[in-house]
């Protein structure tokens, strides 16, 4: 209980805030460091006025989906700190399932509500997008703007390396049914198989995964970790939020998200009406900024830190989410709501999936990364972009 006679310092505790304490004093500390907690947050303004242009415009396409757009990216940097800050409490297995799961979870918001739609393409490309931002922006911002001022950045090839194995594995599992529908003559029944391999490869996939947490999290977790001295020798990190105070943003973050998220899918048929992009692209290259914008940060922060396997692990790691957890998820959820959703891409973008991996492979197969390596693989990813621009729809 608080009242005018309260110590002024009476919430504080060894020169921190007590997580247990709800006074106006906490809950304006708290806003503080939401708020405070990343540059993308200068964008919240757009949550009101997407959500009503969504409610009391919705013919304004351009103005439905801008908003919502702008909206869903400090969403995503909120929830990726609260996320964080839960995993400070929860102990080291529980905080890596936490990144495992919530990691990619505007991606996964967004792809429910799209496919609850019947906006198959829209998922398919999405993720694809996803993986190719992570793999090639992402990564080759980081060797850019960590290395500009460096000669060479190293990093845990063994790590890395495990990482590039696993996207070869959901790389061919993406080529499989589609090389399978090319080689045989179109009917019914083909596309009905290919669905059906999707659905078990989809299994697969998420038992690989499974298998993967395993492996990061608990048996060979040192190589996953970032070492140095420096940070051997540092404090533990202190968690700014509570624990509950923690769920409550994510909740709340979440909830914000499937509002904005359902009215910018609602938008993208219109806006491709009157654009004339096509649904592919808006999918592939738009979508997916908003579910890594945070990452995108993130990870180049880190990377001028010269924490490199840090970097990587938050940049390739998302890719694999995405390819071993959120896709084949998705696949399953559409068999459950009876929405034929299938592994089937087309091949332009399987291809183009191989030579991302590829050479993403090639990049960091020697443990060592530097500037150049970061433009070649963002110019990559502007080649991809500029295809994709001009590839019609299938």
């Amino acid at each position: 209980m608080v009242d005018d006679n309260s110590p002024l310092l009476g919430n504080i505790v060894g020169g921190t805030f007590r997580h247990d304490s709800f006074t106006w004093k906490r809950n304006k500390h708290v806003l503080y460091e939401i708020l405070t907690s990343s540059y993308l947050n200068i964008l919240l303004v757009f949550i009101p006025i997407g959500i009503l242009a969504g409610i009391f415009n919705p013919t304004n396409s351009l103005l439905v989906f801008g908003a919502n757009f702008l909206a869903i990216i400090p969403l995503s940097a909120i929830l990726a700190y609260a996320t964080e800050e839960l995993a400070k409490q929860v102990g080291s297995i529980w905080s890596g399932l936490l990144n495992a799961t919530l990691g990619n979870a505007i991606e996964l918001i967004v792809s429910i509500l799209a496919l609850k739609e019947g906006q198959v393409r829209v998922v398919q490309a999405s993720m694809m997008g996803s993986i190719f931002s992570n793999l090639l922006l992402v990564t080759g911002c980081c060797f850019i703007f960590g290395g500009w001022n460096r000669v060479q950045q190293s990093f845990n090839t063994t790590a890395a390396q495990t990482m590039n194995s696993l996207l070869i594995i959901s790389c061919a599992s993406l080529m499989i049914p589609t090389v399978f529908k090319d080689t045989l003559p179109d009917s019914k029944r083909v596309g009905i198989e290919v669905l059906e391999l999707s659905r078990y490869t989809s299994i697969i996939l998420l038992v690989v995964y499974l298998f993967f947490l395993i492996f990061q999290l608990k048996t060979h977790h040192s190589m996953f970790e970032q070492v140095s001295n420096a940070e051997q020798e540092a404090e533990p990190e202190v968690a700014s939020l509570g624990k509950f105070e923690a769920i409550f943003f994510l909740a709340l973050s979440t909830v914000l998200v499937s509002i904005c998220a359902d009215y910018l899918v609602g938008s993208i048929d219109d806006i491709v009406i009157k654009t004339g992009l096509t649904k592919t692209f808006v999918a592939l290259v738009l979508i997916p900024i908003i579910g890594n914008a945070a990452e995108h940060v993130t990870s180049v922060y880190v990377a001028v830190n010269n924490k490199m396997d840090l970097a990587l692990s938050v940049s390739v790691g998302s890719s694999i989410q995405v390819a071993l957890f959120v896709l084949p998820l998705m696949v399953l959820i559409g068999w459950i709501i009876d929405i034929p959703m299938s592994l089937q891409f087309s091949t332009f973008e399987t291809v183009i999936l191989f030579i991302s991996v590829f050479l993403s492979s090639f990049l960091i197969m020697d443990g060592e990364s530097n500037w150049l390596e970061g433009v070649m693989s963002v110019a990559m990813y502007f080649l991809i972009a500029v295809a994709f621009y001009f590839y019609p729809d299938i």
